[in-house]
């Protein structure tokens, strides 16, 4: 009778041992992972063709969290930033930094602060031309399909102040064939 007790003991799961080897490690790794969304990275999703080819359409991406974008986002960096004015979170290329002069040309070619720059990554260029000043605090983005993209070209305030940035695309994860970096 000793036996089966002791085998009863030792078998029995108590509260305290589902506490510490189910409930506290499972709460740990909730706040971890709760904690890396809140301060370094998010998933994100372009729903348009308004990046291809860099980003394809309905992609999704680990985008790592920008803080103080006036020192740390540069030109080229595809950033996700929140547009008071479409009231959406969108995902373009940053053309213009705070204080340049930019032109785009018939032939869609970008000037910037009289120079060309040049964009390998612009595969469709639209013929809409346009000229603006980025005020100091704020950034231009452009999309990376131009035929196709809805950008600072056609908002009735193309400037985004740098506290409406959260991100900056990293990771591809799906469509599964453009797994990895994003350049």
């Amino acid at each position: 009778m000793d036996e089966i007790n002791s085998i009863n003991h030792e078998n029995k799961i108590t509260l305290k041992y589902i506490f510490k080897e189910w409930l506290l490690p499972f709460a740990i790794e909730a706040l971890v992972v709760i904690l890396i969304v809140k301060y370094l990275v998010f998933l994100t999703n372009v729903p348009s063709g308004s990046m291809i080819p860099t980003i394809q359409e309905n992609s999704w991406f680990f985008s790592a969290r920008v803080y103080n974008p006036l020192k740390n986002v540069k030109r080229g960096d595809i950033i996700i930033f929140k547009s008071d004015e479409m009231h959406l979170m969108l995902t373009k290329r940053v053309v213009g930094l705070p204080g340049d002069k930019v032109e785009i040309k018939e032939d869609g070619k970008v000037y910037i602060n009289g120079e060309y720059y040049e964009e390998p990554y612009v595969k469709n260029p639209s013929p809409k031309t346009a000229s603006f000043e980025v005020p100091e605090g704020c950034f231009l983005f452009l999309g990376d399909n131009r035929e196709g993209s809805v950008d600072a070209r056609f908002w009735n305030n193309p400037y985004i102040p740098a506290e409406k940035i959260y991100g900056r695309a990293m990771f591809m994860i799906y469509p599964f064939k453009d797994f990895g970096p994003i350049k």
